[in-house]
């Protein structure tokens, strides 16, 4: 399994590789959604961490994306948005897992080996 981490945001990037890789992940980091989208091929047992408040191709594009694939990799949402406006912007999509930031290490575990 490969974590495919969308993060504008250098220092949750960063921590977040950091973290990740300590617990053996293998680890890939993207600075915004039109760069993962061009670059990464993650697959079915790959997890993608997308931030929903990315500039550019927001980050709810980017889940509709990687919805569409025909192998759909675990998808976690994570933003430090309020939940009304976060409702708004992800309804629609398939159900996902959502985080609020600051980000709960075990919560992310968790999701990690379980979604």
């Amino acid at each position: 399994m490969r974590v495919h981490i969308v993060e504008d945001d250098t220092a949750v990037a960063d921590a977040l590789l950091i973290v990740l890789s300590d617990f053996g992940h293998s680890v890939e980091c993207y600075p915004d959604g039109e760069t993962f989208l061009a670059t990464a091929s993650p697959a079915s047992e790959d997890v993608v961490i997308v931030d929903v408040g990315l500039p550019g191709i927001g980050g709810d594009d980017v889940i509709r994306r990687l919805n569409a694939m025909q192998d759909v990799p675990r998808i976690i949402a994570i933003s430090g948005k309020p939940k009304n406006a976060l409702e708004r912007r992800l309804s629609g999509l398939p159900a996902h897992v959502l985080l609020r930031k600051p980000l709960s290490l075990t919560a992310l575990t968790e999701h990690l080996l379980t979604s």
